[in-house]
């Protein structure tokens, strides 16, 4: 085989070969991208935050403040802030203007980092057991199990499907529902004081909502 011959063979070989490798490329984003099932979105948000939760690094006193941010950019990504606090204040949600809601959306947000903040590490050491996942359409329900040497619960995750992706919108924590106890108190703060009361409280953070008060779902 003469020389020519023979570099013509090695190029068609690398060819191929790299026309492999660029196929493979092009379908690899495509299968990362495939939507995940409500059960995998949960699933993979409780791992990675659990990742965080178990580092050894980040348990450090210098780094607590990063090991809660870290938390926060994982759960700010998996969960819908806007439905969760559109449905913890109810009917007085559709009297709002655009720039009071996003307000309020802010201030639940921060309610809710304030209740959790010391209370997530109960959770680090525990097993999550996948129970089932219940699906109708754009909603979906995923039931799972808790347990461990602290806690022994169940917690249910209710998501919707917001552009392909499932997004958190209510945890019921042993049959107690965070919106439902969130917006059973905010009607009770809004029939008190007012709406512009409410805001106020939430504001100067010195609103106290009892979210792990055992209840009944919705």
């Amino acid at each position: 085989m003469n020389a020519m011959k023979q570099a013509t063979i090695q190029l068609l070989d690398w060819s191929i070969i790299l026309g492999m490798v660029l196929w493979l490329a092009s379908i690899v984003p495509a299968v990362a991208a495939l939507p995940q099932t409500p059960t995998e979105s949960v699933r993979s948000t409780i791992e990675d935050v659990m990742h965080i939760l178990t580092n050894e690094q980040l348990k450090q006193p210098d780094r607590l403040a990063e090991r809660r941010q870290e938390i926060e950019r994982i759960v700010r990504s998996r969960v819908s802030y806007e439905d969760m606090a559109k449905q913890a204040l109810g009917l007085p949600w559709l009297n709002l203007e655009a720039e009071e809601r996003q307000e309020f959306v802010d201030l639940f947000v921060q309610l809710l980092r304030d209740s959790f903040a010391g209370k997530i590490d109960t959770y680090a050491d525990e097993q999550v057991l996948y129970l089932s996942e219940q699906r109708d359409d754009r909603m979906a329900e995923v039931r799972t199990k808790l347990t461990g040497r602290k806690t022994d619960s169940s917690l249910n995750f209710r998501l919707a499907d917001r552009a392909g992706t499932w997004l958190v919108y209510d945890v019921v924590i042993d049959g107690a529902s965070i919106v439902h106890n969130y917006r059973a108190q905010f009607a009770r703060i809004i029939r008190d004081v007012s709406y512009p009361g409410l805001v106020k409280l939430m504001r100067e953070k010195t609103l106290v909502v009892k979210v792990f008060e055992p209840g009944h779902t919705e």
